[in-house]
C-alpha cells in the first residue's frame, strides 16, 4: 500500500517536470536581443552560431528557436 502511494507522487512529480520543462521551451528576450537578432539576422542570415556570438549568454539553438518561433511562416 504504501509503494502505491510513492508511486504516485512520483507520478505527480514527473508531470510537475514536464510541466516545467514545457515552460522553459518559450524563451524570453529582452528588447535589445531581439533587435540584435532582428539587425544580425537582416545582415547574415540564418547562421545562428554568429549571431549567438554577439549575444552573451545566448547558445545558437537559443536564437534559432526564438526566430523559428516568432518569424515562421506558415505555408
Amino acid at each position: 500500500m504504501a509503494d502505491m502511494d510513492h508511486s504516485s507522487s512520483d507520478d505527480a512529480s514527473a508531470d510537475s517536470r514536464a510541466e516545467d520543462t514545457s515552460q522553459d521551451s518559450k524563451l524570453e528576450f529582452s528588447e535589445d536581443e531581439e533587435i540584435l537578432i532582428t539587425r544580425m539576422y537582416n545582415l547574415v542570415g540564418e547562421r545562428w552560431s554568429l549571431i549567438a556570438g554577439r549575444i552573451p549568454g545566448r547558445t545558437a539553438e537559443e536564437i534559432e528557436k526564438y526566430w523559428t518561433s516568432r518569424y515562421s511562416t506558415s505555408e
